[in-house]
């Protein structure tokens, strides 16, 4: 559902590819993706969110704003970064985005957790399960820890691991 009646829009607004873009972003992509998410980890703890920036009044008014508003020489959401320049210093507003992701390539080789994951790839233990070839775990395991590779795959093992120990009681 549009956030405005069409008939409202200036003759071949979507004709323009940036308007097209931003109704599939409305449309498709923030409620079948970022907005599910937001949702689920709100939940998951309890938390009412709010997304203020959808507001109905809001994104009508950024639709009908001309282009050069929005986007000029690269620069998106000008009219936003205007306002909020007023209360944010602009070299914080400069920041390139980053994601959430927590930093377990870090923290694995810190003292702790790397005693942790190498408690769960004991090879005694490997071994004694007979699931997982102790050789290619440990091969996985030293080319991460010295060379930064198979980050997804020793975070796999270490899952599986971990739940084998908590299945094993």
């Amino acid at each position: 559902m549009l956030p405005f009646k069409y008939t409202e829009c200036k003759p071949n607004y979507l004709k323009e590819v940036r308007h097209n873009i931003m109704l599939m972003d409305l449309t498709m992509y923030h409620p079948d993706d970022i907005l599910v998410k937001v949702d689920r980890a709100g939940m998951a703890v309890s938390l009412e969110s709010r997304i203020p920036l959808l507001d109905k009044d809001v994104v009508e008014f950024a639709w009908r704003l001309p282009l050069r508003y929005k986007y000029e020489k690269g620069v998106t959401k000008k009219v936003l970064r205007n306002v909020l320049y007023k209360y944010v210093p602009k070299e914080w507003m400069e920041l390139p985005k980053r994601g959430f992701s927590i930093p377990i390539s870090k923290w694995l080789r810190e003292p702790a957790l790397k005693q942790w994951a190498e408690e769960l790839i004991d090879r005694e233990t490997l071994g004694r399960q007979g699931i997982l070839n102790t050789d290619v775990v440990w091969r996985i395991w030293e080319d991460y820890i010295h060379r930064g590779q198979w980050r997804i795959q020793i975070w796999y093992i270490l899952m599986f691991q971990q739940w084998m120990r908590e299945r094993e009681g």
